[in-house]
């Protein structure tokens, strides 16, 4: 075994790493090796510094092109980042295990939520691409609105949001969702989350009855139980929810939750007839609607279909929207869109309950949306995502081909995802759960379905994220959840 040199000051010394030359292993696969296993069981935290390619052979006797070829995998696996002359080191958003594990606390709803504030891993769902968004414009925007809201008068502002930015909202939506709404029936809200509490506590739906679809939305799910609400679960086809099923299992439901443009996690479209039926059912009962307008922005072919809201003439739909998909789930921005009867009641109920989030996110957004710069977004976006959606597509289907996993299936699940059917048997919650140690967070599909009879186990699958891709490493990240299907079968 080679005699180590001074271990240099960035190597962490529980590392203890040294090389055999007598191995049959080379020894960049040693040097990798070693280095993998150390920040997968948590010996280098991420954010840690790695030595120079020139220290780390200095002290191991080895050339500079052995360690290069260490790091160089080690960057194509996601557990480091090549960061030039800042150096190299382990990646942040790499969970090598789960929190509670690692000795901090585990995340709130543990199959939707891996970990929270870091890098988007691939096929990771919900957050919009990383390297496709105008942080330098945005920045100008942060800093301009920052600046403005500095030099406001001192006030409260208004909980129901900057007047500015429901107008701009209100204009958006007829132009884009053919919603025809006045700037007082336009609520700010800290995103769907939000929206779904005020409206609950608005309505006063505590211990009523909610539709709500199924396969759907597992946070929605929690939210309506945690409001002691009672959870009907009606199935979703191709046609979207089934209106006859809703009425036939919960005819006196006071609510219904729906995603009509892009139906959660399926990606269909409510058709025509279900939405006419949906109304019929809500103003003949008095029971309320909510349009959870998910992704209806970012529809990769076609235009998109109206919103529901649209097609309300009775006063019953209650259409929320996010710029989490579109801008940045960290800003914690959606808007609430309510029949104008209720203005009065909800604006009174946002005061006290529920009022906007901060104002200089509103200002930025309001320019960012009055300047022309959301609609040029969403035309990019749209272009991109829709070649990164069959850039997936084609990834995961050579790879089921190439191991010969014909009973793997992919298909596109709306503008932003693609959904694995996995084989009988297979836990699609393990290989999830085992996948993120690669850098890799599919979601698992079994928990968007209610709980079902145990001699009828819920459907199994996987749902993959396509706005975060890192395309040298797609054809292996394809074949990684191939294998790990495979494994967890």
């Amino acid at each position: 075994m080679s005699q180590p040199h001074p271990a240099p000051p960035d190597l962490f010394e529980p590392l203890h790493l040294a090389v055999s030359r007598s191995a049959k292993i080379p020894l960049a696969a040693q040097i990798h090796a070693a280095l993998r296993d150390a920040i997968r069981d948590g010996r280098l935290a991420g954010g840690a510094r790695l030595p120079s390619w020139r220290d780390l052979a200095t002290h191991l006797g080895v050339s500079r092109g052995t360690v290069r070829e260490a790091y160089e995998r080690l960057i194509d696996e996601q557990l480091v980042i090549g960061m030039g002359a800042a150096g190299t080191r382990v990646a942040e958003r790499i969970a090598m295990a789960p929190a509670a594990e690692r000795g901090g606390e585990a995340p709130p709803l543990p199959e939707l939520y891996h970990d929270f504030e870091t890098t988007p891993l691939s096929f990771q769902m919900g957050v919009p691409a990383q390297d496709a968004f105008p942080y330098t414009l945005w920045s100008r925007i942060m800093a301009r609105a920052a600046r403005t809201a500095a030099a406001a008068p001192v006030g409260y502002p208004d909980p129901r949001g900057h007047p500015d930015l429901r107008r701009e909202i209100a204009a958006y939506l007829a132009i884009a969702r053919g919603v025809r709404c006045t700037p007082a029936q336009v609520l700010i809200t800290a995103g769907f989350s939000g929206a779904l509490g005020l409206i609950i506590r608005t309505l006063r739906l505590e211990d009523a009855t909610a539709w709500l679809e199924d396969p759907g939305f597992p946070l929605t799910r929690t939210a309506l139980r945690l409001a002691r609400m009672r959870v009907a679960a009606v199935p979703v086809d191709t046609d979207g929810i089934d209106v006859a099923e809703g009425v036939r299992r919960a005819p006196q439901a006071a609510l219904a939750v729906v995603t009509p443009g892009q139906q959660a996690p399926l990606g269909v479209t409510l058709s025509l007839d279900r939405r006419l039926a949906l109304l019929d059912w809500a103003g003949r009962t008095d029971a309320w609607i909510v349009e959870d307008d998910y992704l209806s922005e970012l529809q990769l072919k076609g235009r998109a279909a109206p919103a529901l809201a649209s097609l309300d003439r009775d006063g019953r739909v209650l259409h929320v929207g996010t710029f989490s998909k579109t801008i940045s789930p960290a800003l914690r921005l959606g808007f609430l869109v309510v029949p104008p009867a209720l203005t009065t009641v909800f604006g009174e109920a946002a005061a006290c309950l529920a009022p906007a989030p901060a104002t200089v996110v509103q200002r930025a957004v309001t320019e960012f949306m009055a300047e022309g710069h959301y609609f040029r977004h969403l035309r990019r976006m749209k272009r991109l995502y829709a070649t990164r959606q069959e850039a997936v597509l084609a990834g995961m289907r050579a790879a089921a081909d190439a191991n010969g996993r014909g009973a793997v299936r992919a298909e596109a699940a709306g503008s932003l995802s693609v959904r694995v059917t996995l084989p009988d048997g297979t836990k699609d919650t393990d290989v999830a759960l085992h996948a993120l140690p690669f850098g890799l967070a599919p979601v698992p599909l079994s928990p968007w379905y209610a709980p079902w009879d145990a001699d009828e186990p819920r459907p199994r699958g996987l749902l993959l994220g396509t706005t975060n891709l890192y395309e040298r490493r797609l054809a292996s990240d394809c074949a990684r959840l191939i294998e790990l299907a495979d494994r967890h079968g």
